[in-house]
């Protein structure tokens, strides 16, 4: 079998429990020819409104190629509101431990060019408002699952105390850097078990220079390697867009592994990275090894190029697998 058929046949082992906290955003989005410049006007197609978030659009991957998955976190008083949990219980996501709070639920403002790039621009609504007394009275239904799924659209305090309940209890953490800081908390840096960044935000957080003619074939992995383990993580992948992604695994007999690109023709980026974490967590809670759930990742990401949206792109198991097979 394939590499590309073994990765796709571990749609049908997906099981487990994933707990995802963090935010849910109603995405307004636009396509443009291209994307503007500064001060500049361009005209622009219908705009849809779809539901997103990182944290909405982890948990609704996951929870589509077959995870349970829990989410966490806050919405608002507005329409908003009851769209957003809508569209992620049609996804199969439990919401019945999300807080409802007073004013608007959080926003983003994308705009999408004819290449499938896009910009982004966050509002944090009520994702402001999810605390560490919140994190706190959910501990009993967050450390009970396998894996917990953390992104930095929340505000840091509540992540690293979602982090620290959960690694305490044995649960594995992954944690995505984005919106990304290059200052991660001690505190959650101890308490996350594996990170996942793209190729920017790895070279910002590690001081290294991203190579002139995007050559990651000849990046020193193993250089990269070492620093990320001096920064405190001993497991992390890195996602490099079209060019796939590298697994680096201090503890295996392979540290470094780069994962091969999907190729697609893209209509959309946005939302990719998301779906591909939710994998991960997916693949992570199912007990799969941390290359498998990224090699299976790669295809789950790749469909969701493919389609409008962030939450609205993503495929289930029997989609996913009949698009590649």
């Amino acid at each position: 079998m394939s590499k590309g058929g073994q990765a796709l046949s571990l749609l049908g082992d997906i099981h487990g429990v994933v707990s995802v906290i963090g935010s849910m955003n109603a995405d307004y989005t636009v396509t443009t020819e291209r994307l503007p410049g500064p001060g500049e006007t361009v005209n622009g197609g219908p705009l849809r409104i779809l539901p997103g978030g990182k944290s909405g659009n982890q948990a609704s991957a996951a929870a589509r190629i077959g995870a349970t998955v829990r989410m966490f976190g806050a919405v608002g008083s507005d329409a908003n509101a009851d769209f957003l949990l809508g569209q992620l219980t049609d996804a199969g996501v439990d919401v019945a431990n999300v807080r409802r709070v007073p004013g608007p639920s959080g926003t983003t403002v994308i705009t999408v060019d004819a290449a499938g790039e896009n910009t982004i621009v966050y509002s944090p609504g009520s994702n402001a408002q999810v605390t560490v007394e919140y994190a706190e009275s959910m501990r009993e239904t967050l450390t009970s699952s396998s894996v917990l799924g953390l992104c930095l659209e929340s505000p840091i305090d509540t992540v690293a105390a979602a982090a620290r309940m959960c690694h305490d209890a044995g649960v594995k953490v992954l944690l995505n850097n984005s919106p990304f800081t290059p200052t991660i908390p001690a505190e959650l840096i101890a308490a996350a078990d594996i990170l996942l960044v793209n190729e920017h935000e790895m070279a910002q957080l590690l001081g290294v220079a991203e190579p002139e003619d995007d050559d990651w074939d000849g990046f020193d992995w193993n250089s990269a390697l070492e620093r990320m383990r001096a920064y405190g993580f001993g497991q992390a992948i890195i996602t490099l867009g079209g060019d796939g992604s590298v697994v680096l695994d201090a503890a295996s007999d392979e540290p470094v592994i780069r994962i091969a690109p999907v190729k697609v023709d893209a209509v959309d980026t946005t939302g990719c990275g998301d779906s591909f974490m939710g994998t991960v967590l997916a693949g992570l809670a199912s007990g799969f090894a941390l290359r498998d759930a990224a090699q299976l990742a790669s295809y789950v990401s790749a469909y969701a190029a493919t389609g409008y949206g962030a939450q609205a792109s993503y495929g289930t198991a029997a989609q996913i697998r009949d698009a590649f097979v």
